[in-house]
Order: structure tokens, then C-alpha cells, then sequence
């Protein structure tokens, strides 16, 4: 099932929990309480609701979540005039800033959305739902609360798991914040069920499969430093036929989407748009143009021997300079690009450098330059590789959600940024989140 239709998949669900609602009307639910138990009962809706949740992380990883991995970095400066983006550029956030509040909450929401899948499908009783499908639901329930509890640590560390359904706002109280360790391990748990349900097929491209679970795996565990698992799993995705490199560079980014690039892109269409394009567009072309490419950004991209045809990430001149991997600007069909085979590469080439296998990581280091036909790497010593490295992060996922996280994670943002204070190297958590949860504890510094 594709995802082009969301919205109006979801009406099934909505109608069928709307009809359940009415005998209460004044009860007081959370508003991210969707699906029920009531509501997952057969087939229909048990793919709806897993469609819901892919629908939630949409909701953040359309804009906000790529947002906090670039705005706040040396890559993209502010150029707008509404002050959340400001406070993330300056790396100033208040714990109000309107976009990690969204972010936090959205990101909740799709963990209280595979919750529910997980906890309700297992008892769906339906001829019609066979049990390769039930699992494969399943298997994408885990998947995206592994993702999101992923997304959550490194940008928050240490969260509170809530592993049940949210049915009241009771169930709330009572759950402390878990250390980041714990948080990964959770996050671990869920890909390593969502591993042993999903399987693989030659095409899917939006939707979790067993490739997609081992690509996580690979992030994850080089954010654990964990070189040697980092190594392994990013080979078995790089091994696998279904992936490659696209070129030019821009084929990734023109449509139609879903290239052999990606491993998990989350669609949108015409009835189901991203409107992120709106953000890097200047007013000529119909945008507000908040978020620009650094002039740092733009000597590197324009230099044929660190952007090559990554150039193509930019047009505009002068002063009016614009990001463009956003650009269907008349029907804002974008996709969400979470992870890309590019990134793999260079995972295995950082967990390589770590283990001292030196050629082998400059081996793929050079796979990723030579796709942007900019010339071999000069790195040949541990630190000199893990430098090019981070320096080549940097302009493959340039407005992307990496340059933020990668800094953080690797403990340069300091150097980098100038951002000394590490505790601001975690956003805050929501003041209001804080002030009604006597259990959420925020974070240093804030």
C-alpha cells in the first residue's frame, strides 16, 4: 500500500473513533490518544492505523525535524522574521521555542500512534487481514517507535518510554526519564522485533522493510560508538542490489521520487502536500526563504573539489542564493528524506576509520566523491579521515537532518560552532510538558 493518499485513508479511522466519542462528550482524553482499542478491530482499520502512523511522522519530519538539524548549524543561517527561527539559529532556544514543542510533541504522537498498533493488532481477528500482513504491520509499528525514540535521544537524550498506549491522561504520571543508554536500548529492542517481522521486496521505498531496520541498526550503533555492529550493518545495506547511487547528484531530489538512492523516503502527494519547499524559496519564487544556505555553505558547494555536482543543491545568485533539494514548489510533493544509501557509505567509512581500517574507510569516503565527481581524498591518517569525513556530512546531507546531530554526537560542536556550553548540545524540553508532569525533569541549562 502506498502512502499517496494519507489524509483520506485516515478518514476510516477518524469516522469509526468520532462514532465511539459521541456517549462521552465531555470526558477528558488527551488529544493523541488515536487509535483506541475500540477503533482496531479488523483489517481496515488496522491498516489504517498503521498508515496513521506513518502520518505522524510525516507531521515532523516535513519540516521540523530537518529544520533543528540545519538552522541551528554552520550551513544555514536565518533570513526570515519569525523569532523561533531566529532563537535556533542563535542557539538561543527557549524551552517555548514553538519549534522544538512541536517537534517534542509530534514525536510523541507517532510513539502513542505505533503503541497502539502494537498493543491492538495482535488481537484483530480478521480472514481478510492474513498473518504475513499482521506481521508486517507490526513490524512498521516498531520500526517507527524505534525511529522516534531514536529522533527523541539525540536530540533530547535520556526520555520518558511510554511503551503503552496513552488511554487517559493518568497513564501519563508516574514515568520517569530514562538514561540515553536506556533509551537506545529500547530503541534497540523495537529493531530487533521489527527485524524479525519485516521482510524485503524490490521496490518499497516509503514504507519500513528489513533493509530499512538494519539501516537504522547502522546509525544507531555508531552514535553507541559501536564500530565494529556500525561496519556490519551498514554493509548489509550497501550489499544489497535494491540500493545504489544515483547520478547526476540532483536525481535523488527531481521527480519522480523514490530512486534506488533511498531507503525510507516518506512520500507525499497533490491531496497530501509538504510545503517545506516554502521555507529556502525567496518571494520572486513564491517563498518566504527563512532558512538560507550559509555563504560558507554556497564557496563549498560552487568549489569543483569539495561540491562537485553537488552545486546543484543551489540556485539563485548574489545575494538571493536558495537551497533547492526542496523544489516542487507547484505541487509541494517533496518527499521526507530520512535515510539515503549515501549515508550508509560514509557510516561504514567513519566506523572504519575508528577501527583503523584505513583504506577500507577511504575507500568508501571516495565512493561518495566520485558520485559528486569531485576528486579522491587526500586523508590518510585516522584523524585526517575522520575529518574528511565529517567535512563531506556536511555537504552530502547539507539540508538534511544530519550537521547538527552529527556535531553534537561527535562532540565538535564546540569547536565548530562555538557552542561550549554542552548543555545546550540537547534541546529543551517543552516548559509546558515540564510544568504539568512533575516526573519530566528538564534539562541542564535550561
Amino acid at each position: 500500500m502506498k502512502l499517496q493518499h494519507i489524509k483520506t485513508t485516515l478518514l476510516l479511522s477518524i469516522l469509526l473513533l468520532s462514532i465511539s466519542s459521541c456517549k462521552k462528550f465531555l470526558e477528558e482524553t488527551p488529544n493523541n490518544a488515536l487509535p483506541t482499542e475500540s477503533s482496531i478491530t479488523d483489517a481496515n482499520t488496522a491498516r489504517a492505523a498503521i498508515i496513521g502512523a506513518y502520518d505522524r511522522l510525516q507531521e515532523y519530519y516535513a519540516a521540523n525535524y530537518p529544520t533543528l538539524g540545519t538552522i541551528t548549524t554552520d550551513n544555514v543561517v536565518f533570513n526570515g522574521t519569525l523569532s523561533q527561527y531566529l532563537q535556533l539559529d542563535q542557539n538561543a532556544i527557549p524551552t517555548d521555542n514553538v519549534i522544538t514543542v512541536a517537534t517534542y510533541q509530534g514525536i510523541y504522537r507517532a510513539i502513542n500512534s505505533a503503541n497502539s498498533v502494537i498493543a491492538y493488532v495482535p488481537a484483530v481477528s480478521d480472514p481478510t487481514l492474513s498473518s504475513a500482513e499482521k506481521d508486517r504491520i507490526l513490524g512498521e509499528a516498531y520500526f517507527i517507535r524505534a525511529l522516534a525514540y531514536f529522533d527523541l535521544g539525540r536530540g533530547w537524550g535520556g526520555v520518558q518510554l511510554q511503551l503503552e498506549p496513552t488511554k487517559d491522561l493518568g497513564s501519563l504520571k508516574g514515568v520517569k526519564r530514562s538514561t540515553l543508554d536506556q533509551t537506545y536500548d529500547q530503541v534497540l529492542a523495537d529493531l530487533i522485533k521489527a527485524e524479525a517481522l519485516l521482510t524485503e521486496d524490490a521496490t518499497t521505498r516509503n514504507r519500513a522493510q528489513k533493509s530499512t531496520v538494519f539501516a537504522l541498526r547502522a546509525r544507531l550503533h555508531l552514535y553507541r560508538k559501536q564500530w565494529s555492529e556500525a561496519e556490519d550493518y551498514a554493509t548489509q545495506v550497501i550489499n544489497n542490489p535494491k540500493f545504489a547511487l544515483v547520478k547526476p547528484y540532483n536525481t535523488f531530489f527531481t521527480a519522480p521520487f523514490q530512486s534506488t538512492e533511498s531507503v525510507l523516503e516518506i512520500a507525499f502527494s497533490a491531496n497530501d502536500r509538504n510545503t517545506f519547499w516554502n521555507l529556502w524559496y525567496p518571494s520572486s519564487a513564491g517563498g518566504q526563504y527563512t532558512l538560507k544556505p550559509s555563504e560558507a555553505l554556497i564557496t563549498k558547494l560552487n568549489d569543483p573539489a569539495v561540491g562537485g555536482s553537488r552545486k546543484s543543491l543551489i540556485a539563485g545568485t548574489g545575494n538571493a542564493v536558495y537551497g533547492v533539494l526542496y523544489n516542487t514548489a507547484g505541487t509541494s510533493t517533496d518527499p521526507a528524506y530520512l535515510i539515503r544509501i549515501a549515508e550508509l557509505y560514509l557510516i561504514r567509512a567513519e566506523a572504519r576509520a575508528h577501527l583503523n581500517k584505513l583504506s577500507e574507510a577511504a575507500a568508501d569516503l571516495n565512493i561518495i566523491r566520485a558520485r559528486a565527481d569531485v576528486p579522491v581524498t587526500a586523508a590518510n591518517t585516522q584523524a585526517s579521515l575522520l575529518q574528511a569525513i565529517e567535512e563531506e556530512n556536511a555537504i552530502e546531507f547539507a539540508f538534511e537532518a544530519h550537521r547538527w546531530f552529527d556535531l553534537a554526537r561527535t562532540e565538535r560542536a564546540a569547536a565548530v560552532l562555538g557552542l561550549t556550553d554542552r548543555n545546550f548540545w540537547l534541546f529543551p524540553l517543552p516548559l509546558s510538558d515540564v510544568q504539568s508532569d512533575p516526573d519530566l525533569t528538564q534539562n541542564p541549562g535550561y
